[in-house]
């Protein structure tokens, strides 16, 4: 099994963007080479203080798949529309504007954890659009 997987999967639980997701990863050539953990708001459910509880789970998650599937990478995507995004911001209509800042926000969050718990794990960052278009963010 060494070898065979390449990645773990941060990504919302939203059902609008399952199929999304799921295409996205087979143009990547993932299909079947990825463990997924699928939470509300994927990097904003990780990172905000209001679903401060769901770090730690997703932290040890995240180290089992290390272990068991030998994984080099984590691929997290946020999507446009989130509900969680919604809560954390307590605003009904957010523009894609604001809703970026949020989800960049997270992004950076994140990246700052992954680094200190795990120095060599490589990580790549996108929010998708309800169209299907993804944008990669550096950090």
């Amino acid at each position: 099994m060494k070898g065979k997987f390449k990645a773990m999967v941060l990504s919302c639980m939203d059902p609008r963007f399952q199929p999304l997701v799921f295409n996205f990863l087979k143009k990547k050539k993932l299909s079947g080479k990825y463990s997924a953990f699928t939470i509300a708001g994927a990097a904003v459910g990780i990172t905000d203080i209001k679903f401060k509880k769901w770090q730690s789970t997703f932290l040890e998650n995240l180290s089992t798949s290390i272990k068991l599937h030998s994984i080099k990478k984590l691929i997290v995507i946020n999507h446009y529309d989130c509900g969680a995004v919604k809560i954390v911001s307590r605003k009904k209509i957010l523009n894609n504007v604001d809703e970026a800042i949020i989800h960049k926000k997270s992004f950076k969050k994140l990246q700052k954890i992954i680094k200190i718990k795990f120095r060599s794990l490589k990580t790549e960052f996108y929010i998708m659009s309800l169209n299907g278009k993804i944008d990669k963010h550096r950090i």
